[in-house]
C-alpha cells in the first residue's frame, strides 16, 4: 500500500482550540469578519475580545474564506508532502464554506474530500479533533472517511444566548422562534438539527436555569457512554463556564475529556456576548 499522509483541514468557525491546532497540525481556513472600514481574517487579524468591545459601535457581518487564503493553505499542504486532504467543516445549513470547499476539492491536485458536520462551533470542532486523532492512530484514507462520518452522528452542541438579537440581525435564526417570551425571561436551548440548521430543543426561564437545562440535555445525549468528550464554549462568560466545569466534575468525576474555549469572532458576531455552549461526543 502506498504510504498515505493525510491532512486535516477545517474552518475557523469550527472553533478547534488553538493549542490543539498546533499540536495536531490541523490546517484552518479563516472566515471573514467585515466592518465598514475593513475586513479581518477570523482568529488571525481579529480576536473575540476585540470584536465584543466593538459590538456597541458596530455589528460586523461575516463572509466566506478568501480564495487566496484557501490557495495558500492548499499550497502549504502540498509542499509538506501530504497525499490526501480531509476537510471537516461547519454546517452547510449555516455557512457556504462547506460548498465552497467542495468546489475546491474538485480542482485539488491531490485527493480531497469534504465532510459536512451538520454542526457549528466546537460541535463541529469535536469532529475535527477526532479526525486528527484517527490520523495519528494510523487509519487509512478509506477507514478515516467512514469513521469520521460515524463521529458526526455521535456529536452535538447545545447552547443558550443572552439575547436572540444577533442571530436575528445576522439572518442565522434558522428554525428558532424569535420568542416574545424573552420579555418574560423565557430562553431557548438551541442545537443543530439533522439538516444542520439551528432549532430549539427546550425552553427555560432565566439564565441560570436555562444553562442548567442545557447541561441536562447534553448529558442526556451522552447517556451511559464509556468514552465521553465534552467541550465548553463561551462568549465572554468564562466565570459561568468555570462553574459548569466544576459541576461536570461533580457529576462525572474524571470519566471525560474536556476542552474549554472562547468562541471565534465570526461566531460571536451572530451569538453575541453571554453565549454558553456545550459540545458533547460519545465514542
Amino acid at each position: 500500500m502506498i504510504n498515505q499522509k493525510i491532512a486535516i483541514l477545517t474552518d475557523s468557525g469550527s472553533d478547534v482550540p488553538y493549542d490543539l491546532v498546533k499540536e495536531m497540525n490541523i490546517f484552518v481556513v479563516p472566515l471573514q469578519v467585515n466592518y465598514k472600514d475593513r475586513s479581518y481574517r477570523d482568529g488571525v487579524d481579529i480576536d473575540a475580545e476585540t470584536m465584543y468591545k466593538r459590538l456597541p459601535e458596530e455589528i460586523p457581518t461575516t463572509s466566506l474564506p478568501l480564495g487566496a487564503d484557501i490557495d495558500r493553505i492548499l499550497h502549504d499542504i502540498e509542499t509538506q508532502g501530504y497525499t490526501h486532504i480531509l476537510a471537516v467543516v461547519l454546517s452547510s445549513g449555516l455557512s457556504g464554506t462547506c460548498n465552497l470547499l467542495r468546489l475546491v476539492a474538485k480542482e485539488s491536485k491531490i485527493p480531497m474530500e469534504v465532510i459536512d458536520t451538520k454542526n457549528i462551533g466546537i460541535g463541529s470542532g469535536l469532529s475535527v479533533i477526532r479526525a486528527a486523532k484517527y490520523v495519528q492512530e494510523g487509519l487509512s484514507w478509506d477507514e478515516l472517511l467512514v469513521k469520521v462520518q460515524e463521529t458526526v452522528l455521535k456529536t452535538r452542541v447545545y447552547f443558550v444566548l443572552d439575547t436572540l438579537e444577533y442571530l436575528q440581525k445576522g439572518g442565522r435564526i434558522g428554525k428558532v422562534t424569535a420568542l416574545i417570551g424573552y420579555a418574560l425571561d423565557l430562553r431557548p436551548i438551541i442545537t443543530c438539527d439533522s439538516e444542520g440548521i439551528y432549532t430549539t430543543v427546550a425552553k427555560a426561564r432565566g439564565r441560570k436555569v436555562s444553562i442548567h437545562r442545557c447541561l441536562e440535555i447534553a448529558l442526556e445525549f451522552l447517556g451511559n457512554a464509556e468514552h465521553i468528550t465534552i467541550a465548553l464554549a463561551h462568549g465572554n462568560a468564562m466565570d459561568e463556564v468555570l462553574k459548569l466545569k466544576e459541576l461536570l466534575t461533580q457529576k462525572l468525576g474524571d470519566k471525560f475529556t474536556l476542552y474549554v474555549g472562547q468562541v471565534s469572532p465570526a461566531l460571536g458576531v451572530h451569538t453575541g456576548p453571554g453565549l454558553i455552549g456545550i459540545g458533547v461526543q460519545v465514542d
